[in-house]
């Protein structure tokens, strides 16, 4: 990696790379137009055109890492929704993103640690590793012995990631209107400005160790979550102690019945509770994120990602749950208007927008919900089906920039949740840690009301 005055160049270079992907992928579907009418399968030249698309999208942005590479994690969450004949592609490079990229060289890092823990950082340590252990979108992380004899995770921010995240995230807007046609009535400028200023925090690792002070505080000595306890933390460094476990990524592609299930509904649990007790919520749901330990707590990393939520989940959030749960359309409909979610009320049918809602609230109407690639797929294809009923319904819906991260993470969350296979009690999660959103309006009981849940397994 060069210095600091190399900026300007690397930052055409990096354009100059992302402007490729939709030029390519452009390219590849003429290709693909040229291969049919030579009379090649519809299907053959799908998985063809998929395969090099896939190769393309590691390649650039896992070297771009940055903006880019965020985008490519979060993609990478929801393959589940791809059709099987075209996911498998993506799947392997798309995965690749949660944790792996180019790393930077050891030079490079110690250069890093000297401006950020002193020049005499070595003592500090018993040891340090100089290849890195991971790679994220904005920095890496190595593995270390401090100086008491803890193992420790020392995470390490690119230099020049700060001027490389912005560029990557102004080159990304560009995007934004090829989304226009499928949401007209969405502030697609305020969700980019509102995933900007999120980005943004993520570059100051202070407020990163905060973050992760409240949870590894909140949740030290729980029996079912586990973050780590912060040791030292700078603008470009934090120092936490080390978390040894089985990836998420590897429980999705060959845990058994059980640990899927079991990582599946600490997951949930963790999502759900942290609002009410940390006042956070978490707000990076990718495999890359979580490992399971091997006493069977969820462990929890990266916490540069995270919203205040001083007062738990949003009460217009949890009403509209409520209300859809109990099918009160016209109530739901006049609250989605208010709190900004209807952008057309006068052509959204009451009736429509319960059914368009209906499979988001799915799950909370059993026990165990079974979450599947293939309901996700189906509910991904009914919505993108530009003849049906429900992509006619999203057209009069937005979504407000102040809610895009709670939705990021809930629905990224459903998504790690299919990738696992896994059958859940997310109703009784919910009832545990937001009973608001499962009461009736009329009775006062919950939705399927029945004695309190049995704590988790242990």
């Amino acid at each position: 990696m060069g210095h600091v005055s190399d900026i300007p160049r690397r930052g055409a270079a990096r354009t100059a790379k992302l402007a490729t992907l939709p030029l390519g992928m452009a390219g590849r579907a003429a290709a693909g137009l040229g291969k049919r009418l030579a009379g090649q399968s519809s299907d053959e030249i799908t998985a063809e055109l998929s395969a090099k698309a896939a190769e393309q999208l590691f390649a650039v942005l896992g070297e771009l890492k940055g903006g880019a590479m965020k985008l490519g994690q979060a993609m990478s969450v929801f393959e589940a929704a791809m059709p099987d004949e075209l996911a498998e592609p993506y799947r392997e490079a798309l995965t690749k993103l949660q944790n792996e990229a180019p790393p930077m060289p050891a030079k490079t890092v110690h250069r890093v640690l000297d401006h950020q823990l002193g020049t005499r950082w070595r003592e500090r340590f018993r040891s340090f590793d100089d290849a890195p252990s991971a790679s994220a979108s904005i920095g890496q992380v190595h593995h270390g012995v401090w100086s008491d004899g803890r193992d420790v995770a020392v995470k390490v921010q690119y230099p020049g990631a700060d001027e490389a995240l912005l560029s990557d995230l102004r080159q990304l807007r560009r995007l934004a209107p090829l989304f226009k046609p499928f949401a007209p009535g969405t502030d697609i400028k305020g969700l980019m400005d509102e995933l900007t200023d999120r980005s943004v925090e993520e570059l100051d690792y202070r407020i990163e160790a905060d973050n992760q002070r409240a949870f590894a505080t909140e949740f030290a000595g729980d029996p079912h979550i586990a973050v780590p306890a912060v040791i030292a933390s700078s603008p470009k460094v934090v120092v936490s102690e080390w978390m040894a476990g089985t990836p998420l990524a590897q429980v999705i592609a060959g845990g058994s019945r059980d640990e899927r299930n079991a990582a599946g509904e600490r997951l949930c649990e963790f999502h759900f509770a942290a609002p009410d007790r940390v006042g956070l919520m978490h707000t990076d749901p990718h495999p890359g994120n979580f490992m399971m330990l091997g006493d069977g707590r969820l462990g929890v990393i990266d916490f540069g990602a995270a919203v205040k939520m001083s007062a738990g989940i949003p009460p217009e959030l949890t009403t509209m749950v409520r209300l859809a749960v109990h099918d009160r359309r016209d109530e739901l409909v006049n609250l989605m208007t208010l709190a900004g979610y209807v952008t057309r009320r006068e052509r959204l049918d009451a009736a429509d927008a319960m059914e368009f809602l209906r499979p988001f609230v799915e799950p909370l109407h059993t026990d165990r919900f079974h979450f599947t690639r293939a309901w996700m797929q189906e509910i991904a294809g009914r919505y993108s089906d530009v003849r049906g009923r429900e992509f006619a319904t999203s057209r009069s819906f937005t979504l407000p920039p102040q809610y895009l991260m709670v939705h990021r993470v809930l629905l990224g969350s459903v998504a790690i949740l299919c990738q696992l296979d896994a059958q859940a009690p997310y109703r009784e999660v919910i009832r545990r840690w937001a009973p608001e959103m499962l009461i009736d309006p009329d009775s006062g009981a919950s939705h399927g009301d029945a004695p309190d849940p049995e704590p988790l397994a242990e």
